[in-house]
């Protein structure tokens, strides 16, 4: 294994805000459980299956006012205003989110519109599955360090709604097997929700929160375990955490060699289930009770989680601790950022 350029370090990249916007309509995994019934019956299997394997109570989706797109970009405007930027000055739009109405355009392009962006603001979309928005504050940070961009706006916006409800109707149909049923779990777990973050130069702006830098790495021979679309995702749950936690572990012990990550004051992980939080932890020897957990009321909010867990952490967060942002990505991707506050 070569460290290649997977392994990182930014000079003069800081986040300036983080926020979140919440989907306003809560979805019990109780509700789950009674649209499901006559299924959980006919193959035997129990109620509260979410609740007490993946450790999900809720998650939430939008109402018939909100889009995932139109939320993104409330929560950018939110970012921008905390962080006292005006959008003239931004370099760089990036959306992150899996979630898309259409092949075309990029759903960045709407956003941007609606920020009020300017025409020299470049802006597409990276699609890494969860690990989506983590990649998009790798690369603005890299052209923050250029000098090729002063500011930039990192957007995504999930809306689960439509993968739920064809999910459910798919395993209500007569002939669903358990098997089938264990690999569309993962699809209820699935929440809606917002996040953006704005990034800056940190030598203009010392109230910032220095972004460090971090490492990266691919198992991409596992590119067809977990395989999503409209209709749900599919996923070989226990081969896609043995792989996942492979390469978890790979990049952190090859970071030891540059980083001191055993000890920080808080870890942000990519927020999936309380399987994959306990197996990080025993993984990485990881304090639990400097791990905030946000799937249990809001799920799984794909790319958006990590930042959503940051942005409702922040409050919480003294100037001069370090945060380590820790996402996965199906296909299988791992990154590792730090952040000191």
């Amino acid at each position: 294994m070569t460290n290649s350029n997977a392994t990182f370090r930014h000079q003069n990249s800081a986040l300036l805000a983080v926020k979140a916007r919440l989907a306003p309509l809560v979805v019990t995994s109780e509700e789950i459980d009674i649209r499901l019934g006559e299924a959980l019956t006919r193959l035997r299997l129990p109620t509260g299956l979410l609740q007490r394997v993946a450790g999900v109570i809720s998650r939430r989706n939008w109402d018939d006012e909100t889009t995932f797109d139109g939320a993104a970009a409330l929560a950018a405007k939110d970012a921008l205003a905390e962080a006292n930027v005006d959008p003239k000055d931004v370099g760089l739009l990036i959306n992150t989110s899996v979630t898309r109405k259409h092949l075309e355009p990029s759903v960045a392009v709407g956003i941007h519109h609606a920020l009020g962006l300017p025409s020299s603001a470049m802006n597409f979309d990276i699609t890494n599955a969860c690990l989506g928005f983590v990649n998009g504050m790798t690369l603005a940070s890299q052209m923050i360090d250029s000098g090729q961009i002063k500011y930039a706006v990192i957007v995504d916006g999930e809306d689960s709604g439509e993968i739920q409800a064809n999910t459910i109707a798919r395993l209500s149909q007569p002939g669903v097997s358990r098997k089938d049923f264990v690999n569309e779990f993962a699809s209820l777990t699935l929440g809606s929700g917002a996040a953006a973050a704005v990034l800056g130069p940190a030598d203009a702006h010392p109230e910032g929160h220095r972004i460090m830098g971090g490492i990266s790495r691919a198992g991409t021979e596992h590119h067809l375990l977990c395989v999503g679309d409209k209709d749900g995702m599919f996923t070989h749950t226990k081969e896609l955490l043995a792989g996942g936690m492979a390469l978890v572990v790979e990049a952190w012990k090859e970071a030891k060699g540059s980083w001191d990550w055993q000890k920080m004051d808080r870890y942000i992980l990519h927020q999936v289930s309380d399987v994959h939080t306990d197996s990080i932890v025993k993984a990485a020897k990881l304090d639990r009770r400097r791990i905030p957990l946000t799937y249990p009321e809001l799920g799984n909010v794909g790319p958006a989680s990590l930042p959503m867990t940051l942005a409702l952490e922040a409050s919480k967060l003294v100037k001069g601790e370090r945060i380590l942002c820790m996402g996965v990505g199906s296909g299988i991707n791992t990154a590792m950022t730090e952040i000191v506050w």
